[in-house]
C-alpha cells in the first residue's frame, strides 16, 4: 500500500455538498453510521470554506447547487487535497455532464438518489476495480422523462423553446410536462 492511500484510509473525512437539505442530513447520518467522520454545506461557497479549513479525504458533492456548479468544489477539493476522493451526484445524469466530473476529478458519478450503499463503494473502490451494473436502473420513460425536464431547466421554463430544441410539437410537450414523472 502505498504512503497515500495508507494516510486516507486511516483518514475517514467525508464532506457532503448538497443542497437538498433532508437528503443531506440522512445521507449524512448513514455515511457517519459506516464510520465516516462527516461535515456538510449546502452550496458552493460554503464546501469552499469547509475545503480550505480542514481538506477532507472523500467528498460527495451534487452538480447542481442553487450558488453554482459542484464541480467548482472538485477542483478546489483537489487542489487541497489531490488524493481525494469524489463523488458527483446529479439528478440530471448525461454523458456531458459525466465526463466534466471525470475531468474535473471525480473518481464517480451517482444518478439520484444514490443510497448511502453505492455511495460508500463508491468512495472506497479500488481505481483498478470496475462498478457492478446498477440493481435498480432507471426504466426508459424515465430517462426520458430526466432529459426533457433538464432541457426545459435549461431554456429557463420556456415551453416554445423547449419543444424546439427537442424537436417536438410544443402541444405534445405541454402534455408531457403536465403529467407526474414515470417510476
Amino acid at each position: 500500500m502505498e504512503k497515500s492511500e495508507m494516510a486516507q484510509s486511516e483518514d475517514k473525512t467525508l464532506l457532503i455538498v448538497d443542497d437538498d437539505g433532508p437528503f443531506r442530513i440522512r445521507l449524512g447520518r448513514a455515511m457517519e453510521q459506516r464510520g465516516f467522520d462527516v461535515r456538510t454545506a449546502e452550496g458552493v461557497r460554503e464546501a469552499v470554506v469547509a475545503v480550505k479549513h480542514k481538506p477532507p479525504a472523500f467528498a460527495v458533492i451534487d452538480l447542481r447547487l442553487e450558488d453554482g456548479s459542484g464541480l467548482d468544489v472538485v477542483e478546489v477539493v483537489h487542489q487541497e487535497r489531490p488524493d481525494a476522493r469524489v463523488v458527483m451526484l446529479t439528478g440530471y445524469g448525461n454523458l456531458a455532464t459525466a465526463v466534466a466530473a471525470v475531468k474535473a476529478g471525480a473518481v464517480d458519478y451517482l444518478a439520484k438518489p444514490a443510497d448511502a450503499d453505492d455511495v460508500e463503494k463508491a468512495l472506497l473502490a479500488r481505481p483498478d476495480e470496475k462498478p457492478a451494473p446498477p440493481d435498480n436502473p432507471m426504466s426508459a420513460d424515465r430517462v426520458r422523462w430526466e432529459h426533457i425536464q433538464r432541457v426545459y431547466e435549461l431554456c429557463n421554463h420556456n415551453v416554445s423553446e423547449t419543444a424546439r430544441r427537442l424537436n417536438m410539437h410544443r402541444r405534445t410537450l405541454q402534455r408531457i410536462l403536465a403529467k407526474r414523472s414515470p417510476r
